[in-house]
Parts: structure tokens; C-alpha cells; sequence
């Protein structure tokens, strides 16, 4: 197998079954790490490489090329100080951390160690992105994205979703962050103003099964975000809508797929297209194999990630932290 010599941390996050071909087929995986090795022997197998319980046993092997950081996102920034104290280029799922405190700490490393990194923000160039880049720069954008229930995460193997303490927070902070990012690459802005609510009301969980942000920008574009898990457990998987009302028309998608586009002057084109996320993953993987060498040129970065988080810990801090499902 050729490719960067690759280790996995936190193999049993839900993801990975979406990343492992791609991985098998980009990189060479000398190691993967679960607190529950039971959990990963499948992709052990696959790959052919070792199961450790602890991920530093992992971080010493000789002439690491890259790692994926997975996992209980109260573990995620500690991983990636590790990662970057020994010069190796990462790969971390979102949130990375519980805190925006801990993102920051290890921006700030990498970015002083010169160690690249980059962020699974797959809606980037997707199906509804590229529909809602139609209507041009964003002025008003909406985004609805309900998943199925918070008990899923018991089933598919990462029960620690559902501690406050272990993921920093709910649907807000495991959702919301592709769309804050989406909105705020298109509009080519920063959050200045986030309003919010959050609500466990439906299944009663430690950590927040809604939640809706409202984020203007310093010349007043907006984007109202809508994240949840209320959907039913359900083939269908989920629920999502789009719109996006621009410089060059409005565009609209809707959960079946089902799009249109109307420009200013009243011309309406209409598509059916997958708005099925995960696929996305197994190209992202290909684009970090394709890019290493050049310090993940044009994939997101940590201080991307760090625009994105911005708000979405501010709701949490504006809700009282713990009492909303944050430590």
C-alpha cells in the first residue's frame, strides 16, 4: 500500500464506515485507537492494522505521515497537541473540543509549529452548496437540518454523544457547524450578532435536541439556522431544507431534493438533487490524500473552524453552558 503511513484516533466515531474506503485505498493505516476495541475490529481487519485502547501508544510510531482525530470531542484537543508537538499534519472532526478555548489553544500550535490541518466540513462544494451558490453572495440564508433521534448515537457505538461533558453540547455544536461555515464562506463575513435558542424538550437528554441560531454579519446579511434531532428514527434519515436570497436571485431546496433558482428578472430553472451528506466524505479523503504535500491547500482550516465555532459557543454561553447541555 503506498501513501502517508496514517493512524486513526477515536475509530469508532460514525463517520469512519463513511471515510474507510477511501482511507484504505489513499493511505496506509499503521494503527487505529478506540476506548472500545470491540467496536473496530472490523476496520482493523480491513486494513490490516493494530487496535490499541490508548491513542498514545500510537502517536510515537516512526515516519508518520497524517492522522485522523475522532472520538469523544472532550479528548479532541489534547490528541491534536500531541499530533502537532511531534510535526504530524491531522485531520479532526469538528467541534475539536468542548470550549472554543480549546480550539484556539490548538490553532494557535499548529499554526506556530507550521503543522497543517484541516476539517471534515463536507457540505463545502456539495449538492446544496453548489444550488445555493446561484443566487450569488448571501444576504438572507436559511438552513434547516434535522437529524433522527439523540438514541442513535447509543446504537451506532458512541454513547458518550449524550454526555454533556464528553461532546460539549448537542445538536448545535455536532450540526450546526457545516451550515455556520457554509454561510460564512459565502458571504465572505464574520459573525458579529448571534441570537439563539435551545431546547431538550422533545427527548428530555442531557444535551439539546434543537436549537436555532440567528447570525448577522457587520454589513447585516443573515442566516437563520435551524439543527435538531427530532427527526424519527427512519430510512429517510433526516430532514433538510435551503434558501438563499442573493445579488443574482433566490434559490431554494427542499428535503426531497427538489430545487429551484429565480433570477432577478423572474426566470425560474428547477433540478432534483441528492442532498444526502454522506457521501461527501469518501471525496473529502481523497482531496486531504491529494493535498498533504501542500499543507492541505484549499481544504478548511483551523481558523475556519474557529470562525464557525465562534457563535455557536457563544449560544451555549448565552443559555447558562451547563444548563443547556454544556460543562
Amino acid at each position: 500500500m503506498s501513501g502517508p503511513r496514517t493512524i486513526i484516533l477515536g475509530a469508532s466515531h460514525w463517520h469512519v464506515p463513511l471515510c474507510a474506503r477511501a482511507i484504505g485505498e489513499e493511505h496506509e493505516v499503521v494503527g487505529i485507537s478506540d476506548e472500545d476495541v470491540s467496536l473496530v475490529r472490523g476496520l482493523a481487519e480491513a486494513w490490516s492494522a493494530p487496535v490499541e485502547v490508548d491513542w498514545r501508544s500510537l502517536v510515537d510510531l516512526p515516519d508518520l505521515g497524517l492522522a485522523y482525530v475522532f472520538g469523544p470531542h472532550s479528548g479532541m484537543a489534547e490528541k491534536c497537541l500531541a499530533l502537532i508537538e511531534r510535526g504530524i499534519p491531522f485531520v479532526v472532526e469538528k467541534p475539536l473540543g468542548t470550549s472554543l478555548a480549546e480550539l484556539v489553544q490548538v490553532r494557535k500550535a499548529a499554526e506556530a509549529a507550521g503543522v497543517p490541518a484541516t476539517i471534515p466540513f463536507v457540505q463545502r462544494g456539495g449538492p446544496a452548496d453548489r444550488w445555493l451558490a446561484k443566487a450569488g453572495r448571501p444576504t438572507y440564508q436559511r438552513m434547516s437540518f434535522i437529524a433522527g433521534p439523540p438514541s442513535r448515537y447509543l446504537d451506532n457505538g458512541n454513547p458518550w454523544m449524550l454526555d454533556p461533558a464528553a461532546a460539549g453540547g448537542g445538536c448545535l455544536a455536532n450540526l450546526a457547524p457545516h451550515f455556520v461555515d457554509l454561510f460564512l464562506q459565502g458571504s465572505n463575513e464574520s459573525a458579529e450578532n448571534v441570537d439563539s435558542r435551545l431546547s431538550s424538550v422533545l427527548h428530555g437528554a442531557g444535551v439539546e435536541d434543537h436549537a436555532s441560531l440567528i447570525i448577522t454579519t457587520p454589513s447585516g446579511r443573515e442566516a437563520i439556522i435551524e439543527v435538531g434531532y427530532a427527526f424519527p428514527g427512519s430510512p429517510l434519515k433526516r430532514y433538510c431544507s435551503y434558501t438563499s436570497a442573493g445579488e443574482a436571485g433566490f434559490a431554494s431546496i427542499d428535503s426531497d431534493g427538489s430545487a429551484t433558482f429565480t433570477t432577478l428578472d423572474g426566470a425560474t430553472e428547477s433540478a432534483v438533487i441528492d442532498l444526502d451528506s454522506d457521501p461527501l466524505y469518501d471525496p473529502f479523503v481523497r482531496r486531504v490524500a491529494k493535498t498533504l504535500e501542500d499543507g492541505f491547500r484549499g481544504l478548511p482550516t483551523l481558523a475556519q473552524l474557529e470562525d464557525a465555532m465562534r457563535p455557536i459557543w457563544q449560544a451555549y454561553d448565552d443559555h447558562g453552558g451547563k444548563e443547556d447541555g454544556r460543562p
